[in-house]
């Protein structure tokens, strides 16, 4: 995840309350050999939310510290922050194809929660990171492509009015029907369904880390997620 500013910290520790406080339970069909792992995406995503968010507070439980809501001083906010996200400098960075930079720390309670789910935290890192920026990598590519750039041309001398300069922020009537006009709608359509091919392939290593580490998370979410029962046997009363 991009470097996250003091508010944006803030916003993440209240929604993280928000769903200790809630509750997750997860219902879904089994997954082809996998028991108990759902099926579905979205719900194999809760899952995993599920998993680490339980992993992340029973870290911080460790270090005495809660997520439940109360009132928090400056300095204990600051405390739980640091404690939930790392502090200092980044540990983890990964450049992007696009040129942005991505970094994450490794010393914070969810970097221990991804490392006990994931198993190998910078792998995972590396691989989330590639994987969730496929499609902005493609975009990029589209961009640079010449047919691409002529439909733009196009769509612009489309929703320039006559005589006066393009405004930043043409009608939205006028720019769907200079995409329609300059082709340039398809152009994009074509040329990314191309470029995510491509890109998915110069990929493909972190790809594979990205499923395999996801589909042993998933198997220790479903372990995690399981009812405990008392064992027989073992009454010392």
């Amino acid at each position: 995840m991009f470097r996250r500013t003091p508010r944006a910290r803030r916003a993440l520790v209240t929604a993280a309350a928000s769903l200790l406080l809630s509750g997750c339970a997860v219902i879904g069909p089994n997954g082809p050999g996998e028991p108990g792992v759902p099926a579905d995406r979205a719900a194999q995503d809760t899952l995993l939310k599920a998993a680490e968010h339980r992993l992340a507070v029973d870290c911080l439980a460790d270090r005495g510290l809660t997520l439940t809501a109360r009132a928090r001083s400056p300095a204990e906010d600051r405390t739980l922050q640091a404690a939930l996200f790392g502090a200092g400098p980044s540990e983890l960075s990964v450049t992007l194809a696009t040129g942005a930079t991505v970094t994450a720390h490794e010393d914070g309670c969810l970097a221990t929660a991804r490392g006990r789910l994931y198993g190998d935290p910078r792998r995972w890192f590396r691989a989330q990171v590639t994987v969730d920026n496929l499609r902005a990598e493609a975009q990029a590519r589209v961009r640079d492509d010449p047919a691409h750039q002529e439909a733009l041309a196009r769509w612009t001398r489309c929703a320039t009015p006559p005589g006066r300069p393009r405004p930043d922020r043409p009608d939205p009537a006028v720019g769907a029907r200079c995409a329609r006009e300059s082709g340039l709608g398809d152009v994009r359509a074509r040329l990314e369904a191309v470029e995510l091919l491509a890109v998915r392939a110069l990929h493909r290593d972190e790809l594979t880390a990205y499923r395999q580490l996801r589909d042993r998370a998933l198997l220790r979410a479903v372990e995690l997620s399981a009812p405990t029962h008392p064992q027989k046997g073992h009454d010392h009363s």
